[in-house]
């Protein structure tokens, strides 16, 4: 086993779903084959098409191959089934004061390797890896750790150092995850509940409002902002047990059975999205949800 980069573009042309899966072409499947049950690094490419010249140019999240299969549509490609998807709280730049993280991608009089850039899985060295984990989620682990321990958790001791043991944020436990991933969820949200429109912080200026998984950890929903609506703690009780719910055109939908009910609540009739399109709920997330929590209520 060994790790590797993955680069996947929001708008490409291959059928990624990120937190669960990465398409490929046949080019590419002995660098999968060799990294399978390894943990890899997700990168965005710039976008270069006509005018647009879009994509952060940057690490963003990081998971684990768990399966590789054949696409049993396309014979030429395949899919890298994956587990433990962990978006980054900051991206991480893929150049830092003229250096790559990848060694890879710079030959040795300091110029690109532009053939190696061109290669949309590469294979990467553990200390390297580790660097570019640390970048994107190493200070976010103790923030994480912090807030768990202030709410009353009692989380493991600190891992060692990332740059020591690459593997180490495989140590997260799974109160430390939920605290890190409500957090994203209520930054990209604004700290506002997106069906009612409530905003309330305590005396510490700490938000009321709750990240609620659309998809539910224990159907093996990943922790990732698009499988995450900020919802306050009554609105987050009617979602999970498939009360109210949300159209791919992110109308909320409420049951007929509780219509009274819901009707004395101040909910939207058309939920609140984060500014960018990346961060917004997913089709396949919300179709889950109205078919197996909404619809069977």
């Amino acid at each position: 086993m060994t790790k590797a980069v993955l680069t996947a573009a929001e708008n490409s042309a291959y059928e990624d779903l990120k937190e669960h899966w990465y398409h490929f072409p046949n080019t590419y499947l002995r660098q999968v084959m060799e990294a399978k049950g390894d943990l890899v690094v997700f990168y965005e490419p710039r976008r270069s098409t006509g005018l647009d010249r879009s994509g952060s140019q940057s690490y963003f999240a990081t998971a684990r191959i768990v399966r590789v299969r054949p696409d049993p549509n396309r014979a030429d490609h395949h899919f890298a089934d994956l587990a433990g998807y962990v978006a980054f709280d900051e991206k991480v730049p893929f150049k830092v004061n003229g250096r790559y993280w990848e060694s890879l991608l710079q030959k040795d009089d300091g110029s690109t390797n532009r053939g190696a850039f061109g290669r949309s899985v590469r294979l990467i060295p553990d200390e390297e890896f580790s660097a570019i984990i640390t970048a994107g989620l190493g200070p976010s682990i103790e923030e994480a750790r912090v807030e768990a321990y202030e709410e009353g958790f009692d989380p493991l001791p600190p891992a060692p150092p990332l740059t020591e043991r690459p593997t180490a944020t495989t140590t997260l436990t799974r109160k430390i995850r939920d605290v890190a991933f409500r957090r994203h969820v209520r930054i990209v949200y604004a700290n506002t509940c997106a069906i009612t429109g409530l905003r309330f912080l305590d005396k510490k200026g700490r938000p009321e409002v709750q990240g609620a998984h659309i998809l539910p950890v224990e159907e093996n929903g990943p922790d990732s902002v698009r499988n995450g609506i900020a919802m306050t703690a009554t609105v987050h009780w009617l979602f999970d047990r498939g009360l109210i719910s949300i159209g791919d055109d992110y109308r909320v939908l409420r049951s007929a059975k509780h219509h009274d009910a819901l009707a004395a609540l101040p909910l939207r009739e058309v939920m609140t999205v984060p500014e960018k399109i990346s961060d917004r709920p997913h089709p396949t997330y919300l179709d889950w949800h109205r078919v197996n929590r909404f619809g069977s209520s």
